[in-house]
Parts: structure tokens; C-alpha cells; sequence
């Protein structure tokens, strides 16, 4: 099927409801021939996902969806992609507008539909709507998203702070309700958190321009991987700081541990990729908001690779680990980067630089590492 005659879909997604609903009746009012599909999972507890479907002049349908596995957002899954090719097929719908229900994070569902492949679909937009006065209040909070009500599944283990934070990373663009009100400070942080994104306010007529421009996931999840993330660059203004911190010196392991709590509150916002003396081989992912930390293995460094694996890695990352790579380590780094307001450089680099092997250390060699305590057994998988 032609790329032209496919449904485009915008997905607008946020913690901050009223923001996202004001950018989805923003749309609606111009684009005519748009309808939004919502499913709001608050009706989980009951087993049950409810979906409605409006216009600019209200609402055109509703409807209920069992969960599946106990998963609300397994069932907004199921759903939503027969639900926007109901519309393709109506035919007489110009934009298929979803506004994601608050903690439904928008790379997967953008993930969904353009799973779709040559169907009658075509993802052309992502958007996350912010409301600056609440920005750094959702970010540094740790809460669990079931404390908040805002779980999907019973399983659901994040938190408000670092959902939040994904959903502002992920998309091309940010739709900034009430921006002449926003403090400096907030539109800052939001600037330095995802320098990239286009910030449009809601009352910009390039918000229909960005509804169609267009979106691709591979490059957006790429830009995710923690092995090639693109990671917001050195910044200060209006209060708010941006260290990006670099060594290819391997932490000792549970001298890191023990400055956990101190880095994680150091920012409101902090991630990038790391290396443990003990896991040479390991590349880890840093993702941390609110106070709460996610350590994961993200698969293999390169230099742990035989060259003949190379063949099979992406080029994307094999640019990566070449921008990084050293004579002895290969792509073997720590890239940490750090954003917060009031944030203090010097001690945090202080901090950083101690959990670093001292030069003794580094001359022992791996095979001395292998015996530093394995205090990270509890974050990962030991070491076989």
C-alpha cells in the first residue's frame, strides 16, 4: 500500500494529563477530518481498559477491552492497532491522533504501530505535551507508579521519575503548554534534558507541520541504546547544569556502591553507559531519576568481541565505539552525563573520579580484578 494513502498516526503522550489533552484537542481543532483514540487504564482494577474515539465536535464512540495477562497496557496493545485500522478503513479520517494514557511510555506504542509494516497505517509523529510548572516535580519524583495509581500491571515496577524521563527523551518533540508563563529555569531544564527536540508551544502552527512530518523507530531507539545514545552534550544556564563526565579507567566496584546514594541524588537526572573492573566485558546502562537507580547489562563491549562478530553489529554502534575507543581498552568507557539544577560539578566529578581503580589497581591487571567484591551480583546476573 502506497505511503499516501495510509492513515497517518500521531501518538501524544505525558504524565501531565491536562497538557496532553489541550495538545490533543489542538490538533483536532486543526486538522479537519482528525479523531483521537484514547484507552485510559485507570479501569485496569476492574479488568477492563476503556477506549474512547472523539472529533472537534466530541465524542464519536466508546467501548471496553479486557486485560490481557493482567496487563492493561498488554491490552491497549491488543486494541489499539484493530481500532486505527477501523478508522483507515472508514476512510474518511485525514490523522488518527492516540493520546497515551499517563504512564503508557510512548516507544512502545510507536513501536505497535509501526510494526504495522505495509498496512494501512503510517506513524508520522510523536509527541510528549509538557506543562514547564510541573516538569522537575514529576522528575524528581521516586515514587513507584502504583503508589501514584498510575501502574499499568500489577508487575509494574517503575517509577514516576524515570517514566517521566523516558517519555521526554523518546520523542522529536515537545509540546509546551502555557510557555510564556514557564519559569526560565524549567524551559532549561527541559532544553538541556533533550536538547534535540523540537519545543513547540501549543498555539504554534508548526504543531500540525510536526503532527505529519514523520517518525522512524529504528532511529529512535538507537538513539536510546545506551551504547550509542545520544546523551545531551556540557551545558549551565539559567541554573541548570549538564556534566558529561568521560575516563576509560574501570570503577572499582564497590567503591562505586558505597557512592551510589550520593550520585543518584546528585541529579535529578542522570544516564549514559559504564564499565566494573570485575565485568570487563560487560557494558552497562546508567539510567537514574528521582533517586532511583537502573543498572542492566546492555550486551557486550565491542573490544570483547572476535572480529568476526564485528560483521554483525550495526553500524551505528561501530561509529559509536570508534568515537570512544582506546589503544588499550578499546570501547571499553565511562559516559555519564548528569542534568539537574544547582548541580555541583566539582563535587560530583570528586566523587566520580574516587570510585575510579587508583593507578596500583589498574596495574594488576583483569585477571585481580576478577576478585574485587562482586557487590553488583544484586543489580545483575553474577559472573559465570
Amino acid at each position: 500500500m502506497a505511503p499516501e494513502t495510509r492513515l497517518p498516526v500521531v501518538l501524544v503522550a505525558g504524565l501531565h494529563a491536562d497538557a496532553r489533552r489541550l495538545t490533543v484537542d489542538r490538533l483536532l481543532h486543526d486538522v479537519p477530518g482528525s479523531v483521537a483514540l484514547h484507552h485510559d487504564l485507570s479501569s485496569a482494577p476492574a479488568g477492563t481498559v476503556h477506549r474512547t474515539v472523539r472529533d472537534a465536535l466530541g465524542q464519536r464512540s466508546q467501548g471496553e477491552t479486557p486485560l490481557v495477562n493482567d496487563c492493561a497496557c498488554c491490552a491497549l496493545r491488543e486494541d489499539l492497532v484493530p481500532e486505527l485500522e477501523r478508522l483507515a478503513r472508514d476512510g474518511t479520517t485525514r490523522l488518527a491522533v492516540v493520546e497515551l494514557w499517563d504512564s503508557v511510555e510512548p516507544r512502545a506504542m510507536a513501536e505497535v504501530v509501526a510494526a504495522n509494516g505495509g498496512g494501512p497505517l503510517r506513524l508520522t509523529g510523536v509527541m510528549t505535551a509538557v506543562d514547564p510548572s510541573l516538569l522537575l516535580s514529576c522528575l524528581g519524583n521516586g515514587d513507584d507508579l502504583a503508589e501514584a495509581g498510575l501502574a499499568a500491571a500489577a508487575s509494574d515496577q517503575r517509577t514516576v521519575g524515570d517514566t517521566w524521563a523516558r517519555q521526554l527523551e523518546y520523542p522529536g518533540v515537545h509540546v509546551v503548554v502555557d510557555q510564556d508563563a514557564a519559569d526560565a529555569d524549567d524551559l532549561e531544564l527541559l532544553r538541556q534534558l533533550h536538547p534535540t527536540a523540537h519545543r513547540v508551544p501549543l498555539d504554534s502552527e508548526e504543531l500540525v507541520r510536526l503532527a505529519f512530518a514523520g517518525f522512524d523507530v529504528e532511529s529512535a531507539a538507537t538513539a536510546q541504546h545506551p551504547a550509542c545514545a545520544l546523551l545531551p552534550q556540557e551545558a549551565d544556564e539559567a541554573g541548570v547544569a549538564t556534566l558529561v563526565w568521560r575516563s576509560h579507567r574501570p570503577f572499582h566496584p564497590e567503591r562505586l556502591y558505597d557512592a551510589l546514594e550520593d550520585l543518584c541524588c546528585a541529579a535529578v537526572r542522570s544516564r549514559g553507559r559504564f564499565w566494573l573492573a570485575d565485568r570487563p566485558d560487560t557494558l552497562l546502562a546508567w539510567d537514574a531519576a528521582g533517586g532511583a537507580l537502573c543498572v542492566e547489562s546492555a550486551g557486550p563491549w565491542l573490544a570483547s568481541l572476535p572480529d568476526a562478530a564485528w560483521e554483525m553489529v550495526p553500524p551505528v554502534r561501530r561509529a559509536a565505539a570508534a568515537l570512544d575507543w582506546h589503544p588499550e581498552h578499546g570501547d571499553r568507557c565511562q559516559h555519564l552525563v548528569f542534568t539537574s539544577p544547582g548541580l555541583d560539578r566539582d563535587g560530583l566529578t570528586t566523587v566520580l573520579e574516587s570510585c575510579l581503580l587508583t593507578d596500583a589497581e589498574l596495574a594488576g591487571g583483569p585477571e585481580r580484578w576478577k576478585h574485587f567484591p562482586a557487590v553488583f551480583d544484586q543489580f545483575l546476573d553474577p559472573v559465570p
